[in-house]
């Protein structure tokens, strides 16, 4: 798993639009991996898939581990190898979690996996710890950390909420309207292409290697905010403002909180900020709370609006 890839994807750095998707993936990369994982929800072709392989072929130099709708639970969590327990050896075999240790772990069609095997993923994700149950005997309890990202299409159905509240942030990913933007998107995918035929024909691309060192640069930054994270301050107002945000906008529980409070700190690292402020909080706001709102639990559909705008800059400015 430590190999790096030689499959070519579309360059992170190339990637047209999308800022609450890069956003959230960014937030995810900086931020301890208790602050969860990342809802992707949107339609087809909307560019989720591309955004979360490129992201991670430049973090972490290969593809995400990707998790099957089919998989059954030792295949995610691992399992004891038949062919050794038919000569009488016992032989644990790792799964799937275990691969994508220090990674990423991708579940396309997340709201088609069937509900216990995200349960289990999303109780990793949360506590970093992996406990396995399995007849004849039981492992020890194991830390394990990974980044987990899963895009759905909310059209093909949704999750319930409990498990909606278990993924730290949530985004709605729309197609590009804009003309401009879909035009710059389709020059970009077209450039890719002829990079490709460059390099079939063993030619060099200088579009391909300009954005492999602008991926290079954008990591080094990444990387530089991750271990700044811990040193940015938190001051008790911004505290008080997360819970009081959490309560407006009715999120359940105090998961909305803590959420709200880690990925503002974590943008505030990406900014270069020493301290959370308000800006923070507005730009990360949308991520940590539309998925726990009481509508998001009966429609499944993300409802976050130019009144909830309104809303926020209300609350953030009437402190």
């Amino acid at each position: 798993m430590n190999a790096v890839s030689t499959i070519q994807i579309l360059p992170y750095s190339q990637i047209v639009g999308q800022e609450q998707v890069k956003l959230a993936l960014e937030i995810a990369y900086v931020a301890p991996q208790r602050l969860g994982g990342i809802l992707l929800s949107g339609q087809r072709g909307t560019g989720k898939s591309t955004a979360v392989r490129s992201f991670a072929q430049m973090v972490y130099g290969q593809l995400p581990v990707t998790l099957p709708i089919n998989a059954t639970e030792d295949r995610v969590v691992g399992g004891w190898n038949i062919d050794a327990l038919m000569q009488s050896r016992s032989e644990w075999q790792p799964g799937l979690l275990k691969e994508a240790e220090d990674h990423l772990l991708y579940v396309d069609e997340v709201n088609l996996l069937d509900d216990h095997i995200v349960n289990i993923i999303l109780d990793v994700t949360s506590t970093g710890v992996l406990v396995v149950q399995r007849d004849g005997g039981n492992k020890q309890p194991e830390k394990l950390g990974f980044t987990l990202v899963g895009t759905m299409n909310p059209e093909e159905g949704g999750l319930r909420p409990q498990l909606l509240d278990r993924f730290g942030l949530m985004v709605s990913v729309a197609a590009e309207t804009d003309i401009d933007q879909r035009m710059a998107i389709l020059e970009n995918v077209m450039a890719f292409d002829r990079a490709m035929a460059q390099l079939k024909q063993e030619e060099e691309s200088d579009w391909l290697t300009e954005a492999k060192q602008q991926d290079v640069k954008k990591k080094a930054a990444l990387d530089t905010a991750k271990d700044h994270f811990g040193l940015v301050e938190v001051p008790s107002e911004i505290l008080k403002l997360c819970i009081k945000l959490a309560q407006k906008f009715q999120a359940e529980g105090n998961r909305g909180d803590y959420v709200l409070a880690m990925a503002a700190q974590a943008y505030a690292a990406l900014e270069g900020d020493e301290q959370v402020t308000r800006k923070h909080i507005r730009q990360v706001a949308a991520l940590a709370l539309q998925h726990r709102r009481p509508e998001m639990a009966q429609s499944n559909q993300e409802i976050w609006d130019e009144q909830d705008l309104e809303t926020l800059d209300q609350v953030l400015d009437g402190e």
